[in-house]
């Protein structure tokens, strides 16, 4: 895969703690809206891919070994990740990056979401994760999701 795919794709975690902050329907929408505008190309370029590559099963797993290497590289401090860290990064993931990947509307999505979704399981401790599209999410708000944020 070529090096300079998904460069700087762990900058979609930059404004993490802001986006998950008092997370409420209206709030969801417009942090979804922002950060598909700001980091949708990365999402597209994942799906590019899929599309040039002969071996899609093989496409998806060198997608989300590039994706899981960048965010690893970048908040390993000391050899790994602190704790609290990583549970951010995986709310982050289920309410931001897999329905945005979701969201790019390809016929490989799917399987892309999946492979990110076991490689992510597989490389980080207590990270085994599951993902649901947009509209699953957004309509589970009431006012607060679950009455915890």
């Amino acid at each position: 895969m070529d090096s300079k795919m998904l460069e700087g794709v762990e900058k979609i975690f930059e404004n993490m703690q802001t986006m998950m902050k008092k997370l409420k329907k209206a709030s969801y929408e417009k942090n979804m809206i922002g950060f598909r505008e700001e980091h949708g190309h990365y999402f597209s370029e994942m799906m590019e891919h899929m599309e040039a590559a002969e071996d899609k099963e093989r496409a998806a797993k060198e997608i989300a070994s590039d994706f899981v290497d960048r965010v690893e590289r970048n908040y390993t401090v000391k050899g790994k990740i602190n704790g609290r860290v990583q549970a951010d990064l995986n709310f982050f993931m289920i309410y931001y990056t897999f329905p945005a990947i979701l969201m790019t509307g390809s016929g490989h999505a799917k399987m892309v979401a999946d492979a990110v979704c076991g490689e992510w399981g597989d490389r980080f401790r207590n990270s085994r994760i599951n993902y649901a599209d947009y509209d699953t999410i957004h309509s589970g708000f009431r006012e607060k999701i679950l009455g915890i944020f």
